[in-house]
């Protein structure tokens, strides 16, 4: 027992239990405390001082003094539930970009590599034939190309693109609104255990956590924290498709919209996005023009190599997880600005170097002794 009580992830999970705790009161108790158990075991009074409300405080001394963590844990691993908290390196990369991801992530199935290239498609659940037309073409075709699909598991579009990614096989993520051991809508039960052959159900809802209204605009936020870009197929004017795409916009990802009939009420929400400045998808094959992912197929077969010669070790050398803009990248290195974009784009493809925006870069992964190329 003592073994499993000195499992740190233990702790995020018990904070993730408590009402009223999310990313930002989450990252304050970190600045307070210095890790996650210490604040787990401090008193009242110096939770408050860390900033906690006094009710979020009752929350969590009732939420400590009546759970069974180590229960829980045991829980958690019999159902073969992964869980990513911020400090563990397979947390989803693009997802931690974010303002205030979610500290919690509860996984079933594998996230791979590769999936950090993924799009998002997302629509209404009253699809109309074009929708579902639409949506297989574009699911097939991000999947064909190496592109990771996300959606939310719902019925509609979500369900059909799920489907054709697999279809077309390629990988599905599903990011759910309940605790990633509940199946909802029960009618995708078959089709969430395609998933997790060939992608993951993943939720910030601890497990056991029942399907609510309310736990489905956050979830939005993690769909589109998760992807590249966000393609709306169909959405009407009131439709949670189009509180995935403000996510998306407010996150700095591009947002894609198909155009449907001004007549046609899944085609209203749409279709006033495109007059918001949303990117029109006349083609499924523009989201890979748009985005460059032509280079996706490559980056995926590349991405395992090592630094092939002392340039990009030279570069390498230079980043780290703060951005750093190109033209800093050449006047440290002495190296001509060709040099420089030219090995970047080869780093990029290799998974050791990212674009993180307006020409600055970062390292993917730190590199030891026996990467180093003599």
């Amino acid at each position: 027992m003592g073994k499993i009580l000195n499992e740190p992830k233990l702790y995020w999970v018990g904070f993730n239990l408590v009402r009223g705790i999310g990313a930002a009161r989450m990252q304050a108790l970190i600045n307070h405390f210095g890790d996650v158990v210490s604040a787990w075991h401090a008193p009242g009074e110096t939770l408050r001082a860390a900033g906690l409300s006094s009710k979020i405080v009752e929350n969590f001394l009732q939420m400590r003094s009546s759970v069974d963590l180590e229960k829980v844990w045991q829980g958690i691993q019999a159902k073969d539930i992964q869980v990513l908290t911020w400090d563990d390196p397979e947390y989803p990369v693009r997802l931690k970009e974010i303002e205030l991801p979610p500290p919690v992530l509860y996984v079933r199935g594998g996230l791979l590599p590769e999936d950090e290239w993924a799009i998002a498609i997302v629509g209404t659940r009253r699809l109309t034939p074009y929708g579902r037309q639409v949506t297989t073409e574009i699911a097939g075709m991000l999947a064909r190309s190496g592109i990771s699909v996300v959606s939310g598991l719902a019925r509609g579009i979500d369900g059909v693109a799920h489907k054709a990614a697999l279809e077309a096989g390629g990988r599905t993520l599903a990011v759910l609104g309940n605790g990633v051991d509940r199946i909802y809508p029960p009618e995708h039960r078959l089709l969430a255990g395609e998933i997790l052959r060939h992608g993951a159900l993943l939720s910030d809802y601890a497990p056991g956590t029942p399907p609510d209204g309310l736990n489905f605009p956050p979830r939005n936020r993690i769909i589109a924290g998760l992807s590249l870009a966000v393609v709306v197929v169909e959405a009407g004017e009131s439709s949670g498709a189009l509180i995935t795409a403000t996510f998306a916009a407010d996150q700095g990802r591009d947002v894609f919209a198909v155009p449907g009939s001004i007549t046609a009420p899944q085609s209203q929400g749409t279709n006033r996005l495109i007059q918001q400045g949303a990117r029109p998808l006349l083609d499924p094959g523009e989201v890979l023009e748009a985005l460059n992912l032509t280079r996706a197929q490559m980056h995926r077969s590349a991405r395992r190599e090592l630094p092939a010669n002392a340039t990009e070790q030279r570069l390498l050398s230079v980043l780290s997880q703060v951005p750093v803009h190109v033209d800093e990248i050449s006047r440290q290195t002495d190296l001509p600005i060709e040099k420089v974009t030219a090995t970047l784009t080869m780093l990029e493809l290799k998974g050791l170097a990212r674009q993180v925006g307006a020409m600055n870069y970062i390292s993917v992964r730190e590199l030891g002794d026996d990467y180093r190329v003599e």
